[in-house]
């Protein structure tokens, strides 16, 4: 049996040669804090992209092509969509969301404990800090990535629910609940740009470095 022909299969076998990759090349994981082979930033990483990607599948693909669909009278419309599509994306978006952040936090405490999120968290304002540009500039992006959260969690899961008929609701709170969660995604899209420049700026210590 082919394992790539199942999405578990697909993730094990990545798994197995990352890990081979890590065994065969010799990285002194716990010697350089230069050369580590992070688990979390691992996790974060690869977290973030299932996240980012599935919001950007949204407002890219899904809502103009659900858009179309309506639009034209005499094709399929956008049923499928709702009905098998649009909720197995949302189960890995929001908990590929929750992962990105629990990940994000555990480097932060991996780097100075509860002070590390503290610090962070207080974009290296507050009290004396080791390294006051990388706070800044991960703290930022940290705040940023704690808004999309609470907007994936809080505004646009409960809403979509919703509007695809997981819960009941009425047509004006599916009205309702379908601007509110698009507003909220296009906010995370919007947001989702320069918390990205922050991550990588402060994994290089700088914008222009």
């Amino acid at each position: 049996m082919n394992p790539l022909d199942k999405i578990a299969g697909t993730i094990i076998s990545g798994l197995v040669i990352s890990i081979i990759i890590v065994l065969s090349t010799n990285i002194p994981i716990n010697e350089n804090p230069g050369a580590t082979v992070s688990i979390s930033t691992w996790v974060h990483v690869a977290a973030g992209v299932a996240w980012i990607g599935l919001l950007y599948y949204f407002n890219f693909v899904q809502v103009p092509s659900i858009g179309e669909a309506n639009a034209d009278e005499g094709g399929p419309g956008p049923a499928a969509i709702t009905k098998y599509v649009a909720p197995r994306a949302l189960l890995w978006f929001r908990w590929a969301a929750l992962l990105t952040w629990l990940s994000g936090a555990t480097i932060l405490y991996a780097n100075g404990g509860m002070d590390g999120i503290k610090s962070a968290f207080e974009l290296g304002l507050v009290g004396e800090s080791i390294n006051p540009e990388y706070n800044m500039i991960i703290g930022i992006g940290a705040w940023m990535g704690t808004i999309m959260l609470f907007n994936v969690w809080i505004l646009i899961w409960p809403n979509q629910k919703k509007v695809l008929g997981i819960v009941e609701a009425t047509a004006e709170e599916k009205a309702k609940g379908a601007r509110i969660a698009f507003l909220a995604s296009r906010t995370n899209t919007m947001l989702s740009i320069p918390m990205l420049m922050c991550m990588v700026g402060a994994g290089h210590m700088g914008f222009f470095m």
